[in-house]
């Protein structure tokens, strides 16, 4: 362990205040790109039922691509939040270097597998050619912005880890600007742009991934970090370290696999109900992304405290922590769900037109919206796991609340082809199974003690 900070400027503590300060700005990170995410479903809506089924599949496809990243920067995550705690400067440099230099290697990676794969995998899941052809090409587009995207998720990682989550907001901003921007000149052809239709939106993204990444780059020296946090004396690749990096964060990635492709699995089997499942799934996915804003921001702060109280051996403070970010994300939850069934048609008004369409989401709706209180204490809960470092544990049950999910999709959506409402009830499913293995792990103690 190097450099341990005996005077911690680093050291957080278990208030609503500070709780608070951390989670408001990565909440409003996540809630800028999810005006994208809403831009991005309306203009696609305008361009038919097909396009936006599609944007369900490659959208999940590509979030599991994306959270392959963000399994290797919570794992850094959870190593730099403990270097905070314990004050150790040097030791957070280390991990951003050497991070960044992991995160290209596994974006590279990443970026040939699946330009080889996405077209064997879309060809024997999908029923349709033309949803074929469409995904195909979308995702050998949107695969460019993978590596920028893999380097601002690290940076992300560290601001969080510091406690300068303020600087997430500049990110989001710039990204979420020039993606709606280029969606609207590219997917329709407007200001002399060519009209690319459904690519018009992959090649959006990865414009704002690019100029994501280069913000958060230009916000670390902007305000003078590098000189606080010496990178420049850890510009080699350093095995041991990214050994111990990868032990923490393979069991993450690989929990994040299971999680993002369970969902992949579920819209896979929704195509096979028809367009108008499809189209009605990808618009009833925003829920999961409003609600998320501020319940992800309060799990990301959860994370980052438990490992930082571990840090500062408060061990005994933990399970407070984690029930007082559980009651703030199941108040916030309510407040959104609550509004969404008093507005149900309102608010799928705002993403299609066809009153059809909107007719047919409303009964999922109100089973999604349920879901979500679950789902509001569940990711704080199981995010409180993470940071106790034990990630084995998270992702045994990860593979074990997935398989359940999985289970139910199969049966309920592929063999019975049941309503869209009772497809959408694979979400209890999950949470309710990844919210008991958390409580039972976390009051077994078996997490205490442990050194990453």
């Amino acid at each position: 362990m190097s450099n341990k900070n005996t005077n911690n400027t680093l050291g957080v503590a278990a208030t609503n205040k500070q709780i608070l300060q951390l989670a408001a700005p990565i909440s409003l990170a996540l809630l800028i790109p999810q005006l994208s995410f809403f831009a991005n479903t309306v203009f696609l809506g305008r361009l038919g039922e097909r396009e936006l089924g599609v944007n369900g599949i490659t959208g999940v496809f590509f979030l599991i691509l994306s959270m392959i990243g963000y399994g290797l920067s919570s794992g850094m995550q959870i190593q730099m939040a403990r270097r905070a705690g314990e004050g150790d400067k040097g030791g957070l440099a280390q991990l951003l270097t050497n991070g960044a230099m992991l995160a290209m290697l596994f974006s590279l990676g990443l970026m040939m597998v699946t330009l080889w794969l996405s077209p064997f995998l879309f060809s024997y899941s999908l029923h349709d050619y033309s949803n074929f052809s469409l995904s195909v090409g979308f995702v050998y587009i949107r695969v460019w912005g993978l590596p920028f995207l893999m380097i601002a998720q690290l940076f992300s990682s560290f601001f969080i880890s510091v406690g300068r989550s303020r600087l997430l907001i500049y990110g989001s901003v710039v990204a979420t600007a020039l993606n709606i921007l280029f969606d609207y000149l590219l997917i329709f052809g407007h200001g002399g742009f060519p009209a690319m239709g459904f690519n018009g939106a992959a090649v959006a993204s990865v414009i704002s991934e690019v100029f994501y990444c280069l913000t958060m780059v230009a916000m670390f020296f902007f305000h003078g970090m590098y000189e606080e946090y010496p990178i420049r004396r850890h510009l080699h690749f350093d095995f041991e370290l990214s050994r111990r990096t990868l032990t923490v964060s393979s069991p993450l990635i690989v929990q994040f696999l299971f999680s993002i492709g369970g969902w992949l699995l579920f819209f896979i089997f929704i195509e096979h109900l028809g367009k108008q499942s499809l189209a009605a799934s990808q618009v009833l996915r925003n829920i999961f992304g409003i609600v998320g804003v501020g319940t992800w921001a309060l799990a990301t702060t959860c994370n980052t405290m438990v490992s930082n109280l571990i840090g500062q051996d408060k061990q005994s403070e933990v399970m407070r922590i984690i029930l007082k970010i559980s009651k703030l994300s199941l108040i916030y939850a309510v407040v959104i769900c609550v509004f969404m069934l008093a507005f149900s048609g309102q608010f799928l008004g705002i993403y299609t037109t066809d009153a059809e369409l909107i007719a047919f989401a409303i009964p999922s709706l109100r089973v999604i919206v349920v879901a979500t209180i679950i789902m509001s204490i569940s990711t704080v809960v199981f995010n409180g796991v993470v940071g106790t470092g034990n990630t084995l544990v998270n992702l045994t049950m990860e593979i074990t609340c997935v398989s359940a999910y999985i289970i139910y999709c199969y049966f309920i959506i592929y063999k019975w082809h049941s309503p869209l409402y009772l497809c959408w009830g694979s979400e209890f499913i999950y949470w309710t199974s990844l919210l008991t293995g958390s409580i039972l792990y976390l009051k077994s103690g078996r997490w205490k003690g442990k050194t990453i």
